[in-house]
Parts: structure tokens; sequence; C-alpha cells
């Protein structure tokens, strides 16, 4: 039995206190089939959370079968599922691959043959059989109303709750999916609890709850609604309650409440259902059985992404392109004044001003082409991970909720990111590498740096993505964060002495810029990078490294600290 007692919840916004639900009190049988309704912003979906356990009540008491869940244990993920107002799958997935993710991820299973079992029965409970093939984007909303719902039935949850999942259906959908609900209350004593708008197919339920102002007026059978509203139908029922207020309306209801009760069999409401049936936890598969299957369902998803994979090639071909460009011409070999236009002063100052030029040359092509490659990598970086979770975001939200471990889902991200990071940044370090084969410094030290560059962006971007809530205020913040990079790194223009030690260190590109001129600093360089690099401190290639690994740590960190945190709305 699920028994709500005096449930209030209330929030903060600014200096005043807003109470969202007002002693909130209910009794609900297992194999119940109960409709929240009432107007628009009378806590329906407010209270939906709160006996999910996604908004904590200010006061009063859930309790499960005669245990507190505030204080005792809590349902498990797998007992309880819960079917949000917004999409619930990815979209190039097919209805097949979308349930057998769920299974993966929230049913610890044995063999393939025992998912292949539960993936065949979700199926059919939710009469997906001829579309089981179909991808999750051509789905009609009621299909995917049933796909969400048989999603939710991977774990076989003893507890279904449904947030307005017929709204926005055609009459005849909506009728099917209310008798597909009232179904599965009747498998294994499964309480249902549906919110919705709708006042149709109220005779489908066993109950029916209305909420007015957060307020509980009704909770009783929906065929004595209309006597106690006093109208001719329900669709009157919102305009009576204009009548009175809602705390005259509760309190009217807690006075005849009793006898609307005896209307129905007392086993329904108030009683113990005698054919309760045991119902074990499903145990929840581990963290790499998690990461597994995560990490096979992004690459599916990237594949089969062709705006994604378009974006990704041109870039991948297109950015080393844009270098070469500027180095076709291969590198001038540098000029030695010693020996030279030793004939008299004008010769001599002749060839100091060509050396010097020479030097200035050389060093603006070296360090324009390595900062251009790192600029780039930079903004593959940003265009890697900037809505990697963050449009995702409610997606994982809900698999979180049913049990997915935020480390799993976390190093699925950094592992698929890290193959992007390593074939991008390697093609355009030996692509520039070919093309201009005279550019000095060993070729590996160069990946590494660009590998580094690359991973430090990209891995500072999912942070972003982790914190934001939504993918278009990550992909804003991510293109600011690319379009300071070039400024603030001072490769360009000298930043001020007393402002580089606070710039420079969340720069990765200039990390990136001065580990691999560094590197580039053998004999016959050297004179030609100092030059173009002496109002602008080149730190050591090691250094360097270190600080871009510091700058991955700190965004996958960034990352794991906002997928932790409750994003839902």
């Amino acid at each position: 039995m699920l028994s709500l007692d005096k449930i209030c919840y209330t929030i903060d916004k600014g200096d005043e206190e807003i109470t969202l639900i007002k002693d909130a009190s209910i009794q609900v049988n297992q194999g119940h089939f109960m409709a929240i309704v009432g107007p628009s912003g009378c806590g329906k979906t407010t209270l939906l959370r709160i006996i999910a356990g996604l908004n904590e009540e200010s006061s009063g008491a859930i309790y499960w079968k005669g245990r507190n869940l505030a204080e005792d244990e809590d349902l498990s993920p797998s007992e309880i599922g819960y079917v949000p107002q917004f999409s619930i799958a990815f979209d190039e997935l097919s209805v097949e691959e979308s349930i057998e993710s769920a299974i993966r991820l929230r049913v610890r299973t044995r063999s393939l043959q025992e998912v292949d079992s539960i993936l065949d029965n979700v199926i059919a409970k939710v009469g997906l059989e001829e579309l089981r093939d179909r991808r999750v984007e051509v789905l009609s909303g009621g299909q995917k109303r049933r796909l969400g719902l048989a999603l939710e039935l991977a774990s076989n949850p003893v507890l279904l709750l449904c947030d307005e999942v017929t709204s926005g259906l055609d009459p005849k959908s909506e009728q099917e999916i209310v008798q597909l609900m009232h179904q599965l209350s009747q498998e294994q004593d499964r309480i249902v609890v549906n919110v919705t708008h709708s006042l149709s197919n109220l005779e489908l339920y066993d109950s029916v709850l209305v909420l007015f102002e957060g307020r509980v007026v009704y909770h009783g059978p929906p065929d004595s609604l209309t006597h106690y509203f006093s109208t001719d139908s329900a669709e009157n029922i919102y305009p009576s309650l204009a009548q009175q207020t809602p705390a005259q309306w509760h309190d009217s209801w807690e006075k005849h409440s009793a006898s609307y009760y005896k209307k129905q069999d007392a086993a329904e409401i108030t009683g113990s259902t005698p054919g309760d049936s045991a119902h074990h936890a499903t145990p929840i598969p581990g963290r790499l059985v998690q990461l597994h299957t995560l990490l096979g369902r992004r690459w599916k998803i990237f594949f089969r992404d062709r705006t994604q994979i378009l974006l990704h090639l041109a870039m991948l071909f297109g950015f080393p392109l844009l270098v070469v460009i500027f180095g076709l011409d291969g590198i001038p070999q540098p000029m030695h004044g010693t020996g030279i236009g030793s004939g008299n002063l004008i010769e001599k100052i002749e060839t100091e001003i060509k050396v010097e030029k020479n030097k200035l040359e050389i060093g603006g092509l070296l360090s324009g082409l390595v900062m251009f490659q790192v600029i780039l990598l930079t903004l593959m970086g940003s265009n890697n991970s900037a809505r990697e979770i963050a449009g995702e975001r409610l997606l994982f939200e809900k698999e979180k909720f049913a049990g997915l471990h935020v480390s799993s889902y976390i190093a699925s991200k950094v592992l698929f990111l890290l193959i992007l990071v390593a074939i991008q940044s390697i093609w355009m370090g030996v692509f520039v590498e070919f093309l201009i084969p005279s550019l000095p410094g060993e070729l590996l030290s160069r990946l590494i740096t660009l590998i580094l560059v690359n991973a430090a962006m990209t891995s500072i971007c999912l942070g972003i993505s982790g914190m934001m809530r939504t993918p278009e205020q990550s992909s804003l913040l991510s293109i600011y964060l690319v379009g300071f990079q070039l400024p603030l790194s001072g490769a360009v223009l000298a930043l001020p002495h007393w402002l580089e030690p606070f710039t420079r260190t969340f720069i990765s590109a200039y990390w990136g810029w001065s580990g691999n001129l560094d590197l580039m600093k053998d004999p016959k360089f050297s004179q030609a990078i100092d030059k173009v690099t002496e109002k602008t401190s080149i730190i050591e290639t090691g250094f360097c490294l270190t600080v871009l690994a510091l700058h991955i740590t700190a965004g996958i960190a960034a990352a794991y600290i906002g997928a932790k945190r409750h994003r839902w709305d």
C-alpha cells in the first residue's frame, strides 16, 4: 500500500514562501490504477515527483507497505518506474535497441537469452511487436508513450508513476494508452498513478484524485465525481471548483470522504489486498556492465547522426588544410651573420637587417602555424563535448533515477571522447608534418602536445556541459571560451606581466602553443623562436603538459560533479 500522510511542499521565491502542496493525505492499494487531475498549476506533477522522491516533502510522511520511506529503506530504483512528459529515448535508436539498452542498464541478467526473454515480454505487453525495428524518431505520439512505458517495465517496477503520458494524443490513442496502463496495474499488484489534465476515460481508473491549488479536494471512485461536485458531466468539474476556495473544498472533502470511500470495495481503497504478492527488487548491473552498454550505445548513435558525422569529417580534413595553406612554401632556412658582410659598415648593417628579418619571418611562421593548429584543435574540442551531457540531460536524469551509476556515465563519455581526440589530433599533426616536412622538432612529442591540448578543451567543455542546464547554454559558453583562447594566450599581443598569471593558467591554447614551440627550439631555429617570443615567455614542454593534464582532470571532475547534481527540471 502507498500512503501519504499530510504531505506539504513549499518553495522559497525571494522573500516569499509559496506552498505548492498542502496537507495531502491519500491511500492507494496494490493493483490500483489512480488518476491525478486538476486545473493547470494545481500541483499534480509536483505531488507525483514527491511520491517518486524527486522532490523532498517539506513535512508529512510517505509510507510504502507501512514503511516510512524518509526514515527506513527507500524504494530501490528497480521497484519504481517514472514516465515523464519529455522524450524518453534517443531518436537514432530503434524501439528494440532502446528497450534492450534499458534492460542492460537496469537489470542484472545472467545471459543473452535472459535479455531477449525480457525484451520480447516487454514489447508484447505494450503492443510494439510490429514496430520493434522502427526508429524512435518516426514513431507517433501514442507509440512513443508505449515505448516510455516499455522502458520502465524493463525492471518490472511495483510502482509506476506516469506524468501526462496521454497529453497531445488523439482521443483513440489516449484511450488505448489509458487501457494499457489499467492492464499494467492488474499485473503483480502493481500500483499505477497517472497525472492527466484530461477528464476523458476516467471510468477506466479505480480512483480519481482531484487537486485544487495544492489541496486534495476529492479522492474516490470516478462514478461519484459528478455527484460530489454537483455537475452533470466530468468536464464541468474544473469550472465548479471556482465556486469555493481551495481551503473550503479541502475542508468539505475531509468531512465527506468517509462516505465516498464506502462506495468502493474496502480492499481497493482503504484495506489491504489479500492477494498481495511479494516483490523482490531487481539487482542493478555493475558499473562495468553499464559502461559497456553506454559506450556501445553512444557509438551507435554517433554513426547514425549524419549531421554530426559530416561536421566531424569537415573539421577533420578541412582544419589541417587551413594550417597547411600557410606553410606550403615550407619553412625558410635560418640565415647567419657570421663571416658575412665583413667588408664595410654598411654591408654589415644590411646583413644584420636581413638576418633579423629572416629570424622574424621564421619565428613568426612557426609561432603562427603552431597557434593555428592549437586554436583549431580547441575548436574541435569544444564541438566534441559542448553538448555531450547537456544535450541528453533529461534522458540521463531519467536513467540515473532508474539506477544508472554516474561514474559509469562519465567514464563512457571520457572513453568516447578520447577516441575522437586521438583521431583528430594525430591526423592534424601527421597531415601537417607530411605537407610541411621542414617543421623542426620531434613528431611524436608534438603529437602528444596536440592530443593533450585537444583533450584539455574537450574535458573543460565536457565539464561545462555537465554544469549547464541546457545545451544552448553549454554551447554558448564553450564558444566564448574558445573565442578567448587566442587573445588571452599572449601569442599575438603580449599581455601585461601582472595579468599573465591570472589568465594563462586557464588558457589551454597558451600551454599547447608554448609546449610545442619549446619542442622546436633546436640550435637551428632557437634564435628565430626567441625573437618572436621575447615579450611572451615560453615555458618548457614538460611543465606545459603537466598543466594541460590538470585541465583535463579539472574538466572531468566538473563533469562528474555536474552530473551528480539534480537537473531534472
